[in-house]
């Protein structure tokens, strides 16, 4: 069976790391412009540094939960692409291979001058260099508000041929994946929702699974067969 899986921040919530958008969001500690955004960067690049490497240290210290561990298990028996809009490396610590990270990673660096990636130190400051041009420019390989999402053709593809598509622990606020439902849902996919509660845009899925995603996702890969 061919599958796209969205994850969102509810699925790592449960691992312990806090949403943007729940009342105990990062978006209460910080200023949207000031942490994710180019501008942001640009004004008070040391303040961004210290905010992903708080991230960075808090995401190596979760664990992946169930749910992470039940769409390992959903990658071995079907054929599923794997989006996610996190920035941690749950899913792979829990198993799953070629996850695209939309939103990028905390475990890359990105050099602002030249555009080459590596693996992040745990901390980044004003004086972390670029191995490639060795310049003073590094900064998260993060997307940030104002900027593409990595990876958009091979996902649009991807749900073009998807047979279901799974949209699992997100608000259904941002977008292009908001709109990912709507256009599997014309492609002609079975659409299924699981959620806390109801998002945004729970009018595109053709099936909603309520509650947490630590229980509701391992059963229901269990139900797939």
């Amino acid at each position: 069976m061919r599958m796209v899986i969205l994850t969102g921040a509810g699925i790592s919530a449960e691992s312990g790391l806090r949403t943007f958008r729940d009342d105990n969001g990062l978006w209460e500690d910080h200023h949207i412009e000031d942490v994710a955004t180019p501008e942001g960067f640009a004004r008070d690049p040391e303040l961004v540094h210290r905010f992903y490497n708080a991230r960075r240290a808090a995401a190596a210290a979760a664990q992946p939960n169930a749910a992470h561990r039940a769409l390992a298990d959903l990658q071995r028996r079907h054929q599923v692409t794997l989006v996610t809009q996190n920035v941690d490396d749950l899913h792979e610590r829990a198993g799953s291979i070629d996850v695209i990270h939309m939103h990028g990673q905390l475990t890359q660096a990105l050099c602002a001058a030249c555009g080459h990636r590596w693996p992040s130190p745990m901390e980044t400051d004003l004086a972390t260099y670029c191995p490639a041009c060795n310049t003073h420019a590094a900064r998260p390989d993060i997307v940030w508000f104002g900027e593409m999402p990595y990876h958009m053709e091979k996902i649009w593809e991807a749900l073009e041929q998807a047979e279901v598509f799974a949209a699992i622990g997100t608000s259904g606020q941002v977008y292009p994946a908001a709109g990912f439902g709507q256009h599997a849902n014309r492609a002609g996919a079975h659409c299924v929702e699981i959620n806390l509660d109801r998002s945004a845009v729970s009018r595109d899925f053709h099936e909603h699974l309520t509650g947490p995603a630590s229980r509701i996702v391992p059963e229901w890969v269990a139900s797939l067969g």
